[in-house]
């Protein structure tokens, strides 16, 4: 194995093909730590594709760690697939276009055929295209919400939904197996496309996605008429165009798109973290809704398959949870197809790990079978797939995660904000109607249901120190769990690598029959709970807290108590 300095002067000489590239490396020659930062380890490909930031090294997003992944993917899918060909499609993000076409030579290079859009396009549009075009594999070029200095690709399977765990594991072997510039074939791209190894996505694919996500409507027919005023941000990303199309065609007219977001600019200059879980990401857009005063402010992330939502409530806006939004929107979807006799036979929702326990009351109030997997939408993805292998995937009703990712249908196997951004609207104008805001709606919920209250809280451990603080930590919490968090005392500890969960009391053991992963999961009295986790994109712990009470005050200081208590574990 190569040293740092090694491998440094190897790219030095090599990596000359993007100028941007080598000029970086020329600027850090003699900066021992800025070399190691970029050279220490390979970019993790992980278990469903790339992240990082964008720069020189193995250990940053560039042509060359985009071409090494696509080659192990490559080698994969030719040993697995006859006559193969990939899917591609990317967002906004910086050097998306190079990276999408790097991706699409090495693949040519291989005798793999490429469809790619002609354009940038959301991540549920490349979930769709490798169903309808019955491809082996899909690509999408993305870093989803982080910063715009990250960028990154997913991995797909020809179920369109992100690869398993499994293929993965393969994926990795091969990748690890390869030297970035000798191993790697790739041709040009304007060659490949004009010798027909590459072919573009043409619009009849698009207009047959559009049809599925207007299919998954219920009350569409009231949206012309419901007088719903919309502000919507695509937050500099691909929902722009997807989203206002659909909302069209259900009879939203009064959009307000914010100016300075609707455009593709990877630099995201007003929100520079384009996550539409946080409200600095929607400042501007609460901004617009103060002068144009609408129902309700929409924002989709930079691939658009994640949505959050503000409402009016006095003379503010209050943003709503991806748990809110998810929980609104089963009971609504729930409640129209049992009054419409729309509801399948033994109908089934999925839901995440760290995502709220009130579908769980909801589920049972509607005679629906509640499936939980791991965090990770294609988890989800992954059942409505095994619920096709049956022929019943018409069972499947909806399925979401905590972080603003939302799918109902079938069409495609990842969260899809431009469906949800309908089925929003749909859901606001149905209540408009009955004279019901989303606030009031949400208010209902709870009184039917009881409070339940959940936060999230990251913590961002940079560079090779902090990957080994991470796992110091965890290793920590498992090898000396707390017996209470914020006074309540612990009853169970779920601990998903070793697959058991012990009772805190007797000590008895449980299996846990999901995959194995990296999560610790803590029951407390009272309902409440506490997931932490290490991101599987990010060099962040995230910690879920989860708090259940008669009223919201009560909720409230449950909440504060455990995140006070808890967060002294990363002080």
């Amino acid at each position: 194995m190569m040293s740092v300095t090694e491998r440094y002067n190897e790219w030095l000489t090599n990596a000359t093909e993007d100028p941007d590239i080598a000029d970086e490396l020329k600027a850090i020659q003699g900066d021992d730590g800025e070399i190691r930062e970029r050279f220490y380890r390979d970019l993790e490909f992980g278990t469903g594709g790339l992240r990082g930031i964008i720069g020189a090294g193995t250990n940053r997003m560039n042509i060359y760690t985009v071409r090494r992944a696509t080659q192990g993917l490559a080698n994969y899918i030719k040993k697995s697939f006859e006559n193969p060909s990939v899917a591609i499609s990317y967002d906004s993000r910086i050097k998306n276009t190079m990276f999408s076409q790097a991706a699409a030579g090495v693949l040519a290079a291989n005798g793999i055929h490429v469809h790619i859009y002609r354009e940038l396009m959301p991540t549920p549009c490349l979930s769709w295209a490798v169903r309808a075009l019955g491809c082996s594999a899909g690509i999408m070029v993305t870093a989803s919400h982080n910063p715009a200095k990250y960028n990154g690709y997913k991995a797909y399977g020809a179920d369109g939904c992100q690869i398993t765990l499994e293929v993965a594991e393969q994926v990795i072997q091969e990748i690890n197996s390869l030297d970035c510039f000798s191993d790697v074939k790739h041709v040009d791209f304007e060659h490949a496309l004009s010798e027909g190894m590459i072919s573009y996505i043409e619009q009849d694919v698009i207009e047959e996605y559009y049809k599925n996500v207007l299919a998954q409507g219920i009350n569409t027919s009231l949206c012309a008429d419901s007088g719903l005023k919309i502000v919507y941000t695509p937050l500099n990303g691909t929902g722009n165009k997807p989203v206002r199309e659909i909302l069209h065609r259900i009879g939203i007219k009064d959009v307000t798109v914010v100016k300075e977001q609707e455009n593709p600019d990877g630099h995201f200059p007003t929100c520079p973290y384009p996550n539409p879980e946080i409200r600095e990401a929607l400042q501007l857009g609460l901004e617009y809704c103060d002068k144009v005063k609408p129902d309700l402010l929409l924002a989709t992330d930079p691939d658009a398959d994640r949505v959050g939502i503000a409402v009016p409530d006095g003379d503010d806006y209050a943003l709503f949870s991806g748990n809110e939004v998810g929980a609104l929107l089963l009971e609504y979807i729930c409640s129209q197809r049992v009054k419409n006799g729309t509801m399948p036979e033994k109908p089934i929702c999925i839901k995440t790990i760290v995502t709220t326990d009130l579908i769980k009351a909801i589920a049972d109030n509607y005679g629906l079978e509640m499936i939980e997997v791991l965090t990770g939408f294609k988890f989800i993805g992954e059942q409505i797939g095994l619920l096709e292998e049956k022929g019943q995937e018409n069972r499947y009703v909806f399925g979401f995660e905590e972080s603003y990712g939302y799918l109902a249908g079938t069409y495609v196997r990842d969260k899809d904000a431009v469906v949800a951004s309908m089925l929003i609207c749909e859901m606001a104008a149905y209540y408009r109607t009955q004279g019901i805001s989303l606030l009031q709606a949400r208010a209902n919920l709870y009184e039917k249901y009881g409070i339940f209250r959940h936060s999230l809280e990251s913590y961002a451990f940079e560079g090779e120190s902090g990957m080994n603080k991470m796992n110091d930590l965890m290793q920590g919490l498992r090898e000396n769990h707390p017996a209470e968090i914020g006074g309540l005392k612990v009853v169970s500890v779920s601990d998903y690598e070793t697959s058991l969960t012990t009772d805190t009391a007797t000590g008895a053991q449980t299996p846990i029959t999901l995959p194995k992963s990296n999560v610790l999961v803590f029951d407390l009295e009272k309902g409440a709970k506490v997931v932490i986790r290490p991101s599987g994109t990010e060099p962040k712990i995230k910690s879920y807290y989860t708090a259940t009470a008669p009223t919201m005050e009560e909720a409230l200081s449950i909440e504060a108590s455990l995140k006070q208590d808890f967060s002294k574990i990363f002080q």
